[in-house]
């Protein structure tokens, strides 16, 4: 776009976000047409979570609905909070029960947790939603705006200046008030009760907060001034439009949303409603009271009212935690002895592990514990570290190379393909030059998986299961045993296991990353740049070497990490070697044409039926069936076999094995024209093992002259030469693979193989 047409999108956006000021009437009328705008504060984050809609993940192997709300759409995922899904489910049932006043209307909403696992990136996901959410029809946010200025002789409302009736003379409230709270308490529940009695909603708007004492000021002013004029319909006249408009601001930080971050500093009343500015009290002529336009009204509560308070870092607000206690329940707050303040805002904490630590330092005095009455109002919410594998993965490519896009769906094929997947990193040189760096294909999973296994609890293993196996069926949901498929239900774990609670934080997985980018690596070959690559095993090696020199580590976490790394390197490796016996087997891989002739000719060999040819119907093909087991499956050989009689072990596997597959997806409702189509191979383990997998046997079977040992160096014009070239093309071309990569992988693979070829 040119510069003209990037000023004008501006103009659209701030275009888009702006209302002309209406009167008060006009709210009112607005609000029985759309009652969204009118929303308390619980109410008003409510709905715009729920208004993002939610989409289907799988975490600790379950599908889950999650709110697209906290994948920061509106930024482009930049701040979306990876993982912890049922913690955000539970927050988000707690406002429902907060907005509808069914409960936890006096509790503090609590996030903690360890660093690096999205409490930060909870904080910029509310904003970015706040705020986009503020500027749409249903979720417009509106305050009032007073001009004293026009009544005839009127000190002005303006902060010591002199007043104009000019559109400078309009003040917006400080802590942007409800327009409701400008009617008088009878009338305004009024006017919510027949709101209710129209909409009939489950959680009804309540409007319970008065005017700020900002506001008041005002309007005291000028009720004292026409009641003393005898005018008739007073509320009318202090309302009228030359005085008091209600108009739309955008929600943001300091705008119906408090942030007290870890540094910001001053006395508890200073950092939660504001100060006192000596200069403008004495400018003011308050006749010897304090005035609350002399108030700076800057404090996290000021700035929240409306909507949202966050304490960023609790712990090192711990003293004001103590002031908001009754601020929940209560919804008011001191600004002097003799000024006090409603609030509508809904109270939220975000702290690391060290603030539960401070609560706790006088438990042991059980009743006579002085801090008894806070950890009483603190629902707690904990975050943890990542114990998906998916997700793990793309939190290093969004820490290594800022990508933002989520990861959606939850297709097993798809989301393999993206946790394989290798990832280009351009790195700066010195005298301005720029490096492409690859992480080969599974490197990223690899870091990912053993920084998932490290967090995992191993109290409630069931036998027979590892480490690993826990972290692939949390990622998925299943697992592989055989030809079985045995889903998460089928294990018992403990509901109180510690998974995600310590491990390997992501950051120290990035730092490893990324000092390995700034370092080529010790190896050379004539015609490609391997030492630009990264290999899983080169990531994993340093992240062990660098346990020992971190001191977020303690001894015992390092040597329990230490002893997790080999069964991770070990399922690496089953990663590369599948990737490359597939290579090497990739123009020998059986068609699925072919498969599906086989599981026809087997079904109608099973049930007495007839096969459909091309000529015709025909019997089911003793020899096609025989050919495809032992050349295809591999399981036979000629001596199970009458000729083309299958033996009773055949025999077995065909019923036990395919046709008891048949029967669990298709054939027990089948309809009267049920055809072999009707069925996905692939969900016949064995078969999707005949499509999907290889083994060195085959391998050994179809090339009788290829040699490991000689597969860094292969001779000219040997098979291993011709099976080496095509493997690495196959990499390339169907794998993902650079030219490096795939020779990176396929020497180490291969090298191991060499001792086990025979």
């Amino acid at each position: 776009m040119s510069g003209n047409e990037y000023v004008r999108e501006a103009d659209r956006e701030l275009d888009a976000a702006y209302e002309e000021p209406m009167s008060l009437a006009e709210y009112v009328d607005r609000l029985f047409a759309q009652p969204s705008i009118g929303a308390h504060a619980s109410k008003y984050l409510l709905g715009a979570i729920e208004a993002a809609g939610t989409r289907t993940v799988i975490e600790e192997g379950e599908e889950r609905d999650r709110y697209r709300f906290f994948d920061d759409p509106h930024n482009d995922g930049e701040h979306a909070i990876l993982g912890n899904t049922e913690v955000l489910n539970e927050f988000v049932d707690d406002l429902r029960s907060i907005a509808a006043g069914r409960g936890k209307e006096e509790k503090i909403i609590w996030f903690d947790g360890p660093t690096a696992t999205g409490k930060s990136e909870l904080k910029r996901c509310l904003v970015n939603g706040l705020r986009e959410y503020s500027k749409t029809p249903e979720g417009r946010r509106y305050t009032v705006e007073w001009n004293i200025a026009s009544a005839e002789d009127a000190p002005g409302l303006t902060y010591g200046d002199i007043p104009t009736v000019d559109e400078d003379s309009w003040y917006q409230s400080p802590v942007q008030s409800n327009p409701l709270s400008v009617f008088p308490e009878p009338v305004r529940e009024a006017i919510l009760e027949d709101l209710d009695a129209e909409y009939g909603d489950h959680t009804p708007i309540r409007a319970e907060t008065n005017l700020d004492p900002f506001c008041r000021e005002a309007y005291e002013y000028l009720e004292k001034r026409y009641r003393r004029e005898g005018v008739a319909d007073l509320f009318s006249a202090v309302t009228d439009p030359r005085h008091l408009r209600v108009t739309n601001y955008v929600v943001d930080v300091g705008r119906g949303i408090g942030v007290l971050h870890s540094e910001d500093a001053g006395r508890p009343k200073e950092r939660l409603v504001g100060s006192w500015m000596t200069g403008m009290l004495q400018k003011l002529d308050s006749r010897g009271r304090k005035n609350p336009q002399a108030f700076s009204y800057d404090g996290v509560l000021s700035q929240g009212n409306g909507l949202l308070t966050i304490v960023e870092d609790a712990a090192q607000h711990a003293d004001l935690l103590q002031k908001l206690l009754n601020v929940p329940d209560e919804r008011h707050v001191k600004l002097d002895k003799a000024i006090g303040m409603d609030v509508d805002t809904q109270l939220l904490i975000i702290s690391n592990p060290d603030l539960d630590a401070q609560l706790n330092q006088h438990a042991d005095r059980n009743g006579a514990d002085p801090l008894r009455a806070l950890k009483r109002r603190l629902d707690r919410h904990e975050f943890r570290y990542l114990t998906n594998l998916r997700l793990e993965c793309e939190l290093i490519h969004r820490e290594l190379a800022g990508e933002t896009a989520i990861w959606e769906g939850t297709d097993g094929e798809e989301l393999r393909e993206r946790v394989r997947a290798p990832l280009s990193i351009r790195v700066g040189e010195r005298g301005g030059r720029v490096r492409e760096r690859e992480l080969a294909p599974h490197t990223v999973e690899a870091a990912a998986l053993y920084s998932v296994v490290s967090r995992l609890d191993r109290e409630d293993l069931p036998e027979g299961l590892s480490l690993v196996e826990k972290a692939l069926l949390f990622d998925r949901g299943y697992l592989r045993e055989g030809d079985q498929r045995v889903e998460t239900d089928d294990f018992e774990f403990d509901p109180n296991a510690s998974d995600g609670s310590h491990g390997i934080p992501v950051t120290f997985t990035r730092d490893v990353i990324a000092e390995l980018l700034n370092t080529a690596r010790d190896r050379s070959h004539p015609e490609l740049a391997v030492e630009n690559v990264l290999m899983p095993r080169d990531v994993l090696n340093a992240m062990a070497e660098r346990l020992h020199d971190a001191p977020m580590f303690s001894r015992a976490e390092r040597r329990e990490f230490e002893d997790r790394l080999v069964s991770v390197k070990n399922h690496v490796f089953d990663q590369q070697e599948t990737d490359v016996i597939d290579a090497i087997m990739h123009e020998k891989r059986v068609e699925a044409e072919t498969v599906e002739e086989y599981v026809e000719h087997v079904y109608a060999w099973a049930t007495d039926g007839t096969v459909e040819t091309e000529q015709g119907e025909t019997e089911p093909s003793p020899l096609k069936m025989k050919v495809f087991e032992i050349e295809h499956l591999g399981r036979f050989s000629e001596q199970e076999y009458d000729g083309t009689t299958p033996m009773p072990t055949v025999r077995t596997f065909r019923r036990e094995r395919i046709i008891t597959a048949l029967n669990r997806h298709a054939w027990q409702n089948r309809s009267e024209d049920f055809a072999i189509d009707e069925v996905n191979l692939l969900d016949i383990p064995v078969i999707r093992d005949v499509l999907e997998t290889h083994g060195w046997s085959d391998a050994a079977r179809v090339y009788e002259d290829l040699d490991p040992d000689q597969w860094d160096d292969p001779p000219a014009n040997t098979e291993t030469a011709v099976v080496k070239a095509r493997t690495i093309d196959t990499l390339v071309s169907e794998f993902g693979y650079s030219a490096a990569s795939a020779e990176l992988t396929s020497r180490h693979v291969m090298g191991q193989v060499s001792y086990r070829w025979d």
